[in-house]
């Protein structure tokens, strides 16, 4: 497809080729530095084993930081339209009235 780039990205040291749309290479590529940087913080200051305690710990904040958020936000577009909708409505009820 037209749309898709193939990348090749590393993560723990370690390359992973990956095809994804053109629009998605920026955030991508900010994931795995984010993923890298967390296990260099890890590998820094805690105690382990191998690198798979690392990756998991790593993933286990990110995943808390993205149900949190999840929890305590907005979660999809057809939320954010209804919620825009009903600003949209309160606003036009108070321009009424004025």
């Amino acid at each position: 497809m037209k749309d898709e780039l193939t990348i090749s990205v590393n993560i723990a040291e370690r390359p992973y080729r990956l095809t994804i749309r053109r629009d998605e290479e920026e955030i991508i590529r900010n994931a795995a530095t984010e993923i890298n940087s967390k296990l260099k913080f890890y590998s820094e200051h805690f105690a382990y084993n191998d690198r798979q305690d690392l990756l998991a710990m790593v993933t286990l904040e990110k995943t808390a930081d993205a149900l949190i958020a999840k929890k305590s936000g907005i979660t999809n577009d057809a939320e954010l339209a209804s919620k825009l909708a009903g600003i949209d409505n309160l606003l036009l009820e108070n321009l009424k009235k004025n």
